[in-house]
């Protein structure tokens, strides 16, 4: 027999698991501020010399107005999802981003840099430093305070900040560069994780709260690794996993030195490998290659105007042979918002 307390708990419990948390996830984040790489860039490379660039055909082909932005991908970022879902203006780069007003201070600023890891060899140069993103973050501050006065540690203090990186730290400078020589790999995890935890302890000076860390993705999938067996390779996937282990371990003790804190790891690991092992799951046809260039192995330059395109990227996990599609970055940006949201809400 159903009684009233019964359905009042039932009730109760409807409203905990779908309703709060959506309302939670709405309404308690006034700003975003994305920093890293490739997967959360929104165009910050467009305005440096550097070979890393997707402000070119094909990219950009199903964005709104069909118009290369930057963006390593057909569309939309899960950063870009990301701010549609919170209500808060688009992700851009500091260079586009128009003046403050105090009385509209919901925005998103984007520091990310297409080929940038916590290691500075990583970008050697060529592209923007998670150091030097944090350079661009103290100008944000300084123009916020400037701007919103007392409200501005508001702002700062509930602001939802989205770090995505590392896959470039160890794809350019550990397995293909000279790091290898100085470190072993949980070495090199290990050194990238104090860098990382360097940064952290920044960001909470400067009066950052809510923080969200992506772990590394499923780099054993990526068609440049796994086209030729068609199927993830393992080694490289078990690397990324012990890695992530430690961070979200690191995550959890700093969180408890760092007062009014809320540190999230954010798993995007197994949202990636459950995309590529069960591809029909999420409405795709294709993993095991771009639908930028099929088999070959292109990204960035090499994926252009003049490389073989598929007709639906809709049916694809990947664009190009290094980076998701849309629709990818959608089931991604869900997972996050899901799972990682509430926990810093």
């Amino acid at each position: 027999m159903v009684t009233i307390t019964s359905l009042i708990l039932a009730i109760f419990l409807i409203l905990q698991d779908q309703i709060i948390p959506a309302l939670a996830t709405s309404s308690s984040f006034p700003a975003i501020l994305v920093f890293g790489d490739s997967l959360v860039d929104t165009g910050n490379n467009n305005f440096i010399p550097t070979l890393f660039r997707a402000n070119h055909a094909p990219y950009g082909r199903d964005f709104p107005g069909g118009e290369p932005t930057g963006r390593f991908s057909n569309g939309r970022l899960m950063v870009d999802f990301l701010a549609e879902h919170l209500k808060i203006k688009d992700t851009v780069p500091p260079a586009l981003q128009p003046e403050l007003d105090e009385n509209d201070l919901r925005t998103g600023v984007n520091f990310a840099s297409a080929g940038s890891g916590y290691d500075d060899i990583t970008s050697a140069g060529s592209v923007i430093p998670f150091s030097r993103q944090m350079e661009h973050l103290e100008n944000y501050v300084s123009k916020l305070k400037q701007v919103a006065g007392d409200e501005a540690q508001n702002v700062l203090n509930n602001a939802l900040v989205v770090i995505s990186c590392g896959s470039n730290d160890f794809g350019l400078s550990y397995f293909g560069g000279v790091r290898k020589v100085e470190f072993t790999l949980g070495g090199y995890q290990d050194f990238l994780l104090r860098k990382l935890e360097g940064f952290l302890k920044t960001m909470h000076e400067m009066g950052l709260r809510k923080i969200a860390v992506m772990g590394l993705p499923a780099g054993g999938c990526l068609p440049v690794i796994s086209s030729i067996i068609r199927t993830c390779v393992e080694p490289t996937n078990a690397a990324a996993q012990v890695y992530n282990q430690k961070l979200k371990s690191m995550l959890s003790k700093l969180q408890a030195s760092l007062p009014g804190s809320k540190l999230a790891y954010a798993n995007i690991f197994d949202t990636w490998e459950d995309m590529f092992n069960n591809p029909h799951k999420y409405g795709f046809s294709v993993t095991s290659r771009g639908c930028c260039g099929g088999y070959l192995l292109v990204t960035g330059p090499l994926c252009n105007a003049f490389t073989p395109l598929c007709p639906d990227a809709n049916q694809y996990m990947f664009w190009d042979n290094v980076h998701p599609t849309e629709a990818a970055y959608k089931n991604m940006a869900q997972a996050l918002i899901t799972e990682t949201l509430p926990q810093l809400s």
